[in-house]
């Protein structure tokens, strides 16, 4: 279980030059979905668009069911194509979605021990979704797992904050950064969270 404190304390111990990346405990406040379904279909309408915009599509993806409260999987299965594209998804989010929510309905037992898995074990199980990658499965292990060691090195942002916070002119290459990364381990989902803040802000989720 993610305990950012800790990680934090733990990684100056090991590098004390970490001392500016951890300047504001704020990001302690980590917003957690407890609701496996809604954390992946979140991710999935976050992949490749700005978090800014990804929230006005999730939000108008969360509205058009009228129901009060976040669609199920079979609310999503049952819902249109057409309706879903009205929100702003592409057709292939539209498909990826829907592959998520007949995942859920057809693997009940399979969802309901995920928490008991391996973070490689559950990579394997959601990444067998079509339209789910490992980015989305990363995303799901930090912020619904709350796994202690996920560095999602394709993460655009990611790159980005990492580039500058070590004064790279370009962006570093995700092996590179994986292999730096290693130094961390196991704390890796605590420098993802303010690698990400370093440059663009706190994570938008």
């Amino acid at each position: 279980m993610l305990d950012i404190s800790l990680s934090v304390n733990c990684l100056l111990k090991k590098d004390p030059t970490l001392q500016d990346l951890f300047y504001d405990p704020s990001i302690e406040n980590l917003y957690s979905e407890s609701n496996y379904f809604q954390s992946i279909v979140r991710s999935i309408v976050y992949q490749q668009l700005s978090g800014k915009a990804a929230k006005k599509i999730h939000e108008r993806f969360i509205n058009i069911f009228k129901l009060g409260k976040y669609p199920d999987p079979k609310d999503v299965l049952n819902i249109s194509r057409e309706k879903l594209r009205s929100v702003g998804l592409s057709h292939m989010k539209v498909d990826y979605v829907k592959n998520v929510a007949i995942y859920f309905i057809e693997n009940p037992k399979v969802i309901s021990t995920l928490d008991q898995k391996s973070d490689q074990e559950i990579i394997n199980l959601i990444s067998s979704i079509k339209g789910v990658g490992l980015w989305t499965v990363q995303m799901f292990l930090m912020f619904t797992l709350n796994r202690p060691d996920i560095f999602p090195v394709t993460d655009l942002a990611l790159q980005k904050g990492y580039s500058a916070y070590f004064k790279k002119k370009n962006l570093v290459d995700p092996k590179k950064m994986l292999n730096h990364s290693k130094e961390w381990i196991p704390h890796r989902t605590t420098m993802s969270l303010y690698l990400w803040r370093y440059l663009e802000g706190p994570f938008e989720w």
